[in-house]
């Protein structure tokens, strides 16, 4: 009983540990609002979802590169992208001023909502996003952007 109980108060302070450290990141890190692509999902078990594709603007690569570790950064209202070799680095595809993320980042929505990713003619999808030093960028909200006005969705 004592052991389970010991097992119980670790879990509960890594989980708020990793709550904690989320929340702290999403009020310290810069953050931008980036318009996103939907990318269609083939994996049902994960849950209800829209899969977005992420991409910014390339800095500093070098001519003909491909695929290349990234790492991400704010300047004013626009992600960048920059070249990175180390072990946090995210991999993109890069293909001339644009770097694309290779793996679409999964934004968990709830069932009774309709489809965030489908938007009428005219409306575009966008996706405020936290950059941290290292990793990939991390999600907080979708907007929609029409006739050059940004509102963010409710989606509770």
């Amino acid at each position: 009983m004592i052991k389970g109980a010991i097992l119980g108060v670790i879990q509960l302070a890594l989980l708020l540990g990793i709550g904690g450290k989320l929340l702290v990141d999403g009020a310290t890190l810069p953050r931008v609002w980036i318009r996103t692509t939907p990318y269609d999902p083939n994996l049902p078990i994960r849950g209800r979802y829209v899969s977005l594709q992420i991409s910014a603007e390339a800095r500093d690569f070098k001519p003909g590169v491909v695929y290349q570790g990234a790492r991400f950064s704010v300047d004013g209202e626009k992600l960048l992208a920059y070249p990175a070799n180390d072990s946090s680095a995210v991999m993109v595809l890069v293909n001339g001023p644009v770097a694309s993320v290779s793996q679409p980042v999964a934004f968990f929505i709830p069932e009774k909502i309709p489809d965030p990713s489908r938007r009428e003619r005219g409306e575009e999808l966008w996706m405020e996003v936290t950059v941290p030093r290292k990793g990939p960028v991390r999600p907080l909200r979708l907007g929609v952007k029409k006739d050059g006005v940004l509102t963010p969705l409710a989606i509770d």
